[in-house]
């Protein structure tokens, strides 16, 4: 059983942009992290889980915590009618992220996910930690192009 805590983070919202994803196996971490300089917080939020789960070379069984009901809720709700619809809401307006939804349903595919979702900023310490991570990678990202 791996777990897994995400975050997405933006500074402005386009704007700067970071994601983290901690993983846990046992007593091992893993914590990795990265950023964008122009981006939507659904995009992070999106890019934390892809990463998270692309970090597991063979397919495992995952608990995987986030703070986005964006990403819950389009992984277990919505994509299965976004894939029948070719794309389109119910709305018939494009889906968007629709690459993001891809690498995320792909990698969905190879693991057994449990979703699940926190409230952020509510004090859960790995979420919290996701967050500080994310965070950090935007901080990081605009101290290495200053």
């Amino acid at each position: 059983m791996v777990e897994i805590y995400t975050d997405g983070a933006c500074r402005g919202n386009p704007g700067p942009g970071g994601f983290a994803a901690l993983l846990r196996h046992k007593e091992a971490e893993k914590l990795v992290t990265g950023a964008e300089p122009l981006t939507t917080n659904n995009r992070m939020e999106l890019m934390a889980a892809i990463v998270g789960l692309e970090q597991l070379k063979a397919g495992s069984q995952v608990v995987l915590t986030t703070d986005s009901e964006y990403v819950r809720r389009g992984i277990t709700e919505w994509l299965a009618a976004w894939l029948a619809n070719g794309w389109r809401t119910s709305a018939k307006k494009a889906v968007k992220n629709q690459d993001l939804w891809l690498r995320l349903h792909e990698q969905a595919q190879r693991h057994q996910v449990e979703w699940r979702w926190v409230k952020g900023h509510s004090g859960h310490l790995d979420n919290e930690r996701a967050d500080r991570a994310a965070n950090a990678a935007i901080d990081a990202m605009q101290a290495a192009n200053a």
